[in-house]
């Protein structure tokens, strides 16, 4: 899932407002409820972000919860029905009882098959930020631990990133966002006691600067192999 930082290149404007939330006590200052207006058909309606929302007021206690529901609202609207159509045909082809043995990442890889990873077209495509870069020693750490990875374990790398083990027929430089042509990020991150973390909607992986080639190594595989993305923070 997307997180607030995500929608700084999506909606400046709206991530700015929901920034300010998260960092300044709102009580007694906001008047909000679990609620959105969307304009449908030139119609605006309210809609709830969660049931009551309408009558749940938006708190200092709860606003982090508000806060990932209107940011999963802003990454999601306008996509929910031809999602939802789209499941609906599905089931319509394959018995629901036959894919329900597998989670997300293996049923992609069921469907779409797998393919060996282009290393240095990876590489050769991807951006980096917050102080890295390509010759960093972290950054060569994790070129190292990808290199070292069998190709199952990079299609899962490429998955727990960008929420798909496909690389375009174009190559990496191709890859896709929720807004168009987003290529693979690597952003500096957080503390050396944390996992590795992903924004799939912007193809981008934090990363922490691990001390050490090992132990960037465990702890970016126990990212890849036992976690999902994770959210607000």
């Amino acid at each position: 899932p997307c997180d607030l930082s995500d929608l700084e290149y999506l909606d400046e404007e709206f991530h700015q407002s929901l920034q300010w939330m998260k960092d300044n006590n709102i009580t007694d200052i906001l008047d909000l409820t679990f609620t959105v207006n969307e304009e449908v058909f030139g119609q605006v309606t309210e809609r709830e972000l969660k049931s009551g929302g309408a009558n749940t007021a938006v708190t200092e206690k709860n606003k982090k919860e508000y806060i990932e529901r209107m940011v999963k609202w802003r990454v999601e609207r306008g996509v929910v029905q031809q999602t939802e159509a789209l499941v609906r045909g599905f089931y319509e082809v394959v018995d629901s009882r036959l894919v329900s043995v597998f989670d997300a990442r293996e049923l992609e890889l069921v469907i779409a098959g797998t393919a060996e990873i282009d290393l240095n077209d990876w590489r050769n495509n991807t951006e980096y930020r917050g102080g890295y870069h390509d010759g960093h020693i972290v950054i060569r750490w994790f070129w190292a631990a990808v290199e070292r990875f069998n190709n199952e374990q990079r299609l899962r790398l490429l998955q727990f990133v960008t929420g798909t083990s496909s690389v375009p027929y174009e190559g990496f430089a191709a890859l896709r966002g929720s807004n168009g042509l987003r290529r693979f990020c690597i952003e500096k991150w957080g503390k050396i006691t944390s996992l590795p973390r992903a924004h799939t909607c912007f193809n981008r992986l934090d990363l922490p600067p691990y001390p050490s080639y090992s132990m960037l190594y465990e702890k970016l595989l126990t990212a890849v192999e036992e976690t999902s993305t994770f959210g607000l923070e």
